[in-house]
């Protein structure tokens, strides 16, 4: 079809435009209807971000069956709740295999995973694979940012080693781009 054959071609009607427009934004989300979310955390206050140089703090880390995400801001009740304008980690993930692999490899036995203070444990998800992609769990989408850099204070909290260990696997940091909840959903 030459130009002008394209131009006294009919238009596509503007629903049908809009329908195909809202297909193609859709295939671009990846949709993880198959993970498995076994904890969330919230904590209202820093024990280690900001503390260098000094004792770590005492915020308690709590376990919840359900969080509210705020789009662009962060989480109800969390301590990145509207921490500053874009960040990146208004929430973080981990992966529950990675706790299991840290956990055989430093013979530690006596941690939970919310030592590591990140918000959603979740299993059999290739986290880094997720940086720079949009991806939506339980209804509310998200765009990975970048990794979640393990810090030193991760050989306090955990084990010694453990920041050597997660290097390359210390989870997502990412951005909220609707409201809505996210529960645990494990058996």
């Amino acid at each position: 079809m030459n130009a002008s054959n394209a131009l006294d071609a009919p238009a596509q009607p503007q629903s049908e435009e809009r329908e195909w427009q809202s297909h193609c934004e859709a295939s671009r989300i990846l949709r993880m209807a198959q993970v498995k979310i076994s904890r969330l955390y919230v904590s209202p206050g820093h024990n280690f971000f900001g503390h260098h140089g000094q004792l770590p703090g005492e915020s308690p880390i709590r376990s919840v069956p359900e969080i509210e995400c705020l789009a662009g801001r962060g989480i109800r009740g969390d301590r990145f709740l509207d921490y500053k304008e874009n960040y990146k980690g208004q929430i973080t993930f981990f992966d529950f295999e990675v706790f299991d692999a840290i956990s055989r490899e430093l013979a530690v036995r006596n941690k939970p995973p919310s030592v590591f203070r990140r918000n959603v444990i979740m299993g059999g998800v290739d986290l880094n694979a997720l940086i720079d992609v949009e991806f939506e769990i339980q209804s509310v989408r998200f765009r990975g940012m970048e990794e979640c850099k393990p810090c030193p204070w991760m050989d306090l909290a955990f084990a010694p080693g453990a920041e050597h260990f997660l290097k390359g696997r210390g989870g997502l940091r990412a951005v909220i781009l609707n409201d809505g909840k996210l529960r645990v959903n494990t058996p």
